[in-house]
């Protein structure tokens, strides 16, 4: 049996692929599981500073696994923690992660694109939560992150026609970050990524965890734990050499210390 993702290691990058092809990449307990233990082993590895999230050249993922969760009753997704036990280890993996997305992003496909902090797409690439559509709603974050990244009013739009959104208008109402055409959108993330490894591994987590206070705080909390943070590069090693490298007009040697 093909393993339900293609995980391998490019240097400093970890590259993650959805792998089940025969249903468009469509997201199950077993993808979930495996994502899960994938980002973990590149969490502790300290030869990994970014990661990059894929699917095929044509699909992302289609969204949930409905033949495997059409009969779920209430009693079962709730005692179970249905999405919460494993879908959830994305949002809490602190190191960068650029989800490459061709094709489409639809459900769970789109609310998984979300969690990563930067999302490239293909020109051909389409995102949408059209759970309504199915007489259910999106629970992986579709309602909460999408008007954080869109607006109020464009998410309402999209979780409640179902109407997909392409990379275009997707890119101008800020869910994207940049568009590529379709053979290169994985190489530029991954060439991003390769960029970031080059940082300070301490900052680059520093970073991305005041970018998300930014959601989850008031403005005068999040610029205070914005200032402490940056107390705190203070007492890095890298800090001391990429202010003397610059001084020194030469390129910085991070320790990531």
């Amino acid at each position: 049996m093909n393993p339900v993702l293609l995980v391998e290691t490019r240097d400093k990058v970890g590259l993650i692929r959805f792998n089940r092809p025969e249903v468009h990449n469509a997201i199950n307990e077993d993808v979930m599981n495996a994502l899960s233990e994938a980002l973990d082993a590149f969490e502790v590895d300290p030869n990994v500073a970014c990661v990059v999230l894929t699917g095929s050249e044509k699909v992302f993922a289609a969204g949930a696994d409905i033949a495997a969760m059409r009969n779920l009753e209430f009693v079962d997704a709730y005692t179970t923690n249905f999405v919460t036990r494993n879908w959830d280890r994305l949002k809490t993996f602190r190191k960068p992660v650029i989800a490459a997305v061709n094709g489409v992003a639809l459900g769970g496909g789109c609310e998984v694109a979300m969690m990563c902090d930067i999302i490239f797409a293909a020109d051909n690439a389409r995102f949408g939560q059209p759970e309504v559509k199915l007489a259910t709603i999106p629970g992986a974050g579709g309602t909460q992150r999408l008007p954080r990244a869109i607006g109020r009013t464009k998410a309402m739009d999209m979780v409640l026609t179902g109407r997909l959104m392409d990379a275009q208008e997707a890119e101008r109402s800020g869910l994207v970050a940049r568009i590529f055409p379709p053979g290169q959108v994985l190489e530029e993330a991954l060439a991003t990524a390769a960029t970031l490894a080059e940082y300070s591994l301490p900052v680059l987590l520093m970073l991305k965890e005041s970018v998300n206070r930014a959601y989850e705080a008031p403005l005068n909390e999040g610029l205070l734990f914005e200032r402490r943070m940056l107390h705190a590069t203070f007492a890095l090693e890298d800090q001391k050499e990429g202010m003397a490298a610059f001084v020194e007009k030469r390129k910085p040697e991070f320790r990531h210390r």
